[in-house]
């Protein structure tokens, strides 16, 4: 039998039994446990309130504004607002704003609305904060829109 053809066949096969073989599973790092996520300490030029909302239904919208109110009951000016989605479980939020945004003599009021499908469906009753400090306002309850 000729050395040409033997040499063809041996590189055929030793390629076709490489091209079988599966390769070695990837040793992967294992992954560390997740923590909770610790949010960022508030920055030193701000404050921030913080507290749970009660009664959020799942998957709903919640938006939190600071604000000033004028003589007639009306917002004036954001002082800090955040967005949050609801999860069915009590919603814990962190509102941070600046101090020096506050004036004296002015009113500054923490209002919060809840949407679902793109309706009005809950709203927190407003809170009347005083100070331009840290504050924990606990557990707020939401109630119906009107």
């Amino acid at each position: 039998m000729p050395l040409r053809p033997l040499a063809l066949l041996c590189f055929a096969s030793l390629l076709a039994a490489c091209a079988g073989e599966t390769p070695p599973p990837a040793v992967t790092a294992p992954t560390p446990a997740v923590k909770a996520e610790q949010p960022a300490p508030t920055p030193a030029h701000l404050r921030e309130l913080t507290g749970t909302l009660l009664d959020v239904p799942a998957g709903a919208d919640v938006e939190l504004a600071l604000l000033t109110i004028n003589e007639r009951g009306l917002p004036h000016k954001l002082l800090g607002n955040i967005q949050l989605r609801g999860t069915g479980a009590p919603l814990p939020f962190r509102l941070q704003f600046n101090p020096e945004n506050f004036n004296q003599g002015i009113r500054v009021e923490l209002r919060g609305r809840v949407h679902q499908s793109g309706k009005l469906v809950l709203h927190m009753p407003n809170q009347l904060i005083r100070e331009p400090q840290s504050q924990a306002l606990g557990e707020v309850r939401v109630t119906p829109a009107l």
